[in-house]
Formats: C-alpha cells, structure tokens, sequence
C-alpha cells in the first residue's frame, strides 16, 4: 500500500453527485486504523460517516466543515509519521491539480438499475460485482433498493450483488396481488428464475427479511444462506402507528415524524429523503398497494406471520442483526431465537440499521458470508 493514502468523497447511491463536510472525527496527529471513521459527510439524502482504507495518522484535513466537494474531491489525506510534509503537501498538489469533476459524471456512466418481466410483472433491479458468490438484497415496507444505497457497493468488493424493487415499491409494477408474504416471496424466486440465479444468499430488511425467510422455507435450494437486519417475522408485534401514518401521510409534515422513527437518531432524515418519500407515494397505484399489504400483513399493529421456529429448519446458515433503538420492531424480537442462529446488536441503530451503522453491518455481512 502507499504510504500516502487519499480519503475522498464517497459515491453513495446512484444519484449522488457532491457532499458536503459534516465534520471530522479524527484530527491532525491522531492514529488512523482501518475501518476508523474519519469525516462525516452528507449527500441530498442522508449524513453518514467516510471510513479510512488505511493505517497511519491523519496528516491532513484537505476539506473543512461546510465545504461541498464533488464524488471523488479530496477530503483529506492518511500516512505514516515518517512520511514527509513535503511529499504530502506535494501528493495535495498533484491530486488538485489533476482531478476533474467529470469523475462523477463518470461514475453515472456505470452500472445503472435494469427492469426484467416476471409473471405479469416489470420488477426493477441493480446488479454491481462479479463472481460465483450471489446476494440478493431485499428491502423492507415502503422502500426500494436505494435503502442499500451504502451497503451495496462494499458488499459487491467480492460477489455479484443484486438489489430490488419488490412489487408495489421503488420503480417496480404497482401489483402486490393477494398482499401476502407468499405472493411477495413467489416474486423473488420468479426474479431468479428470469435473472438465471440458481442460489443466493439472501439480505432482508424489515418486510424483506420475513420475505427471505419464506424464500428459504419454499424453495431451500434456492437460498444458501439468510441475514435478517431489523427483520419481520420473528414476533408479532409492530408500530402500527408507524405503519398507519407512514401509508396515510400525503404531505411533509405528515411524514416527516413518521420517517423520524426509522432511526436513532432523527437528524439523518434529510428534506431530500422526504421528498423521494412523497414522490415515490404519489406514483399512480402506490397508496392501493401500501394499504393493501399493511392490511394483509400487519393488521391491528400485529404481524399476521410468526415465522421465528422456521428460522431453525431452514437449514441455513442465518444472522439476524437488530438496531438495539429500533422503534418500529422491538429488538426483543432477537432475543430467544434457536441456537443455530447468529444474533448481532447494534446499540446506537434504529430499524434503519444498514443505513444508520453501514460500515458495522457490512463487516458483519463479510464475515458471515466469508
């Protein structure tokens, strides 16, 4: 590795084009490892922190608190003590001297979201990485697959990556037919079938994770192995205030309590992230499809499916991770699970964990599926 490591603007999701500078955690002078967050920074949809790729000490701070940079631009720079000041005032100098801000244009160049017909239905899809290794990420309730938006890329470093639209969600036909884990769960075993995935370890959140979990008990040769974040079907409670205000809320301020739930802390639910809310809600059919599965699947503040004793014969390698301040599903859910089953908290998540604590949950997802 170099002695000179570079920390940039990260790309998260598709869409993003800058970020701004939150602040630093680390300052001048101090150690730096592997995996140590070093900066927050926030994109038109949600703050989240820059980890360090190397090990030394933080050398400099390039970009200062409220500079906004484009995907790719300098944010500050990792390296040995011995490293001279000279060479990494002239490493600054190169770098600002040859970027280009078309490396974000650039970077929209690459792999963009696909459609595919399963049955009678268009479902929208984003395939990242190569190899053998398949995952298929499946989002939860009123999401799509720019909940991964963090996690997506990372867990593509090895394997081939998929994320989805399930029906009723994101840019996927607007038809949940009979509303139920098993029409959902047909859906994902068709999008295998029709994107010729023979097997797949399967990453659900919240309604996903109930989905994958009927995946694995339908079709188990089709599912090698399951990681539930903050998942459905392991109890039967739910927020059904949540549930309620989220498919009834038409406006800002209607929704933005609601949305405030799904995390720990409230701050990271930007304007950006509301309005991508409210657009996806007022997509002709939505709201039918939303009533239709929170009635079928979650009527009364209850999940209508219990699914935890699957969990042991499954025969599956299964993790279930929860945010420990979820408030939509009680991370109680966790507790009690057979023992084949590996459980890992997160105390400072909510239900949104793969988007609250990403750089902890994918090193959880690495060392399970490694």
């Amino acid at each position: 590795m170099s002695p000179i490591a570079l920390i940039t603007m990260p790309k998260w999701g598709l869409s993003m084009q800058e970020g701004k500078v939150n602040g630093w955690l680390k300052q001048p002078g101090e150690t730096v490892r592997v995996g140590d967050e070093v900066v927050e920074v926030e994109s038109d949809k949600i703050a989240g922190a820059v980890e360090s790729r190397a090990e030394g000490l933080l050398r400099r701070q390039v970009a200062k608190p409220e500079d906004v940079l484009p995907v790719g631009g300098l944010l500050g720079v990792v390296a040995a003590a011995e490293v001279a000041d000279a060479d990494i005032d002239a490493a600054v100098t190169d770098f600002l001297a040859n970027f280009k801000v078309e490396v974000a244009a650039a970077a929209e160049s690459g792999p963009q979201p696909e459609k595919v017909a399963v049955g009678t239905r268009s479902l929208r899809y984003l395939k990242l990485g190569e190899g053998s290794d398949v995952v298929l990420l499946l989002h939860g309730f009123g999401g799509d697959l720019n909940n991964w938006l963090f996690n997506h890329a990372p867990l593509a470093e090895k394997r081939t990556v998929y994320a989805l639209d399930l029906p009723g969600h994101g840019e996927s036909t607007k038809d949940v037919g009979s509303g139920t884990l098993d029409e959902l769960t047909q859906a994902v075993l068709g999008f295998m079938d029709a994107t010729g995935i023979e097997s797949a370890h399967l990453v659900g959140h919240s309604l996903g994770g109930a989905v994958a979990i009927k995946a694995a008990a339908a079709a188990p040769k089709r599912v090698r192995s399951l990681t539930l974040i903050c998942s459905a079907g392991l109890g039967s409670e739910i927020d059904s205030s949540y549930i309620e205000g989220f498919v009834s809320a038409a406006n800002r301020n209607a929704l933005k309590p609601h949305a405030a739930k799904l995390f720990a802390d409230s701050s990271l639910v930007t304007r950006q992230l509301i309005d991508d809310l409210l657009k996806y809600k007022r997509i002709e059919g939505v709201d039918a499809c939303l009533r239709k599965l929170s009635t079928g699947l979650f009527p009364g503040g209850k999940q209508t499916e219990v699914l935890r004793d699957t969990l042991g014969t499954v025969g599956k390698p299964v993790m279930v991770i929860c945010g420990e301040q979820d408030s939509i599903i009680p991370p109680r859910h966790a507790d009690g699970l057979p023992p084949t089953v590996k459980v890992e908290r997160i105390a400072k998540a909510g239900h949104m964990a793969m988007m609250e604590a990403p750089h902890d949950v994918n090193r959880l997802i690495d060392r399970f599926l490694g």
